[in-house]
């Protein structure tokens, strides 16, 4: 199986009580910025502001056996914002105004079955039944891979040759 990664990958912000990532989104965080991957965070909500605020509190811890760097702010990750009223497409579409990405290269992790709307953009669309952790996330990857299996190889001579 390919390693290849989409290049955006977006997450809902949940709104709970308990304001916290699940356990495993820092690793998550982490390897999709040390891969390149635009992260974007997309939230309905009629308090943006407090949102963006709560971005800037979350701590997201160094990674893995990093013991000589610092926790970072959680709003640092994100490449992309849309946080606001509204629904999932507008979001994605202003997402791939602003990027010019297309839709068939974004992944999307949700908690809300109803967003899987995005799917008639070409955006992949991943359900989270309990919470955001490895096996979800690969799963939503191995998802992403399989609708996309078309990739640019280059071949021995240093020329695009497309595989599969």
């Amino acid at each position: 199986m390919t390693s290849r990664l989409p290049k955006l990958v977006a997450f809902d912000l949940e709104h709970n009580h308990k304001i916290e990532f699940y356990h495993d989104v820092a690793e998550i965080l982490h390897r999709l910025r040390g891969s390149g991957v635009i992260i974007a965070a997309c939230s309905r909500t009629s308090a943006p502001g407090l949102a963006r605020q709560t971005l800037s509190l979350l701590l997201v811890p160094p990674k893995a056996g990093d013991k000589h760097s610092k926790p970072m702010k959680a709003i640092e990750f994100f490449d992309q914002m849309e946080i606001y009223p509204g629904s999932k497409m507008k979001h994605f579409r202003q997402l791939h105004k602003k990027t010019g990405i297309p839709y068939t290269e974004m992944l999307f992790f949700d908690d809300e079955h109803r967003n899987k709307e995005v799917e008639e953009l070409g955006v992949t669309f991943t359900l989270i039944r309990t919470a955001l952790d490895d096996r979800t996330f690969e799963g939503g990857l191995d998802e992403w891979r399989r609708r996309h299996v078309v990739e640019v190889v280059e071949d021995a001579a240093g020329d695009d040759v497309k595989g599969i």
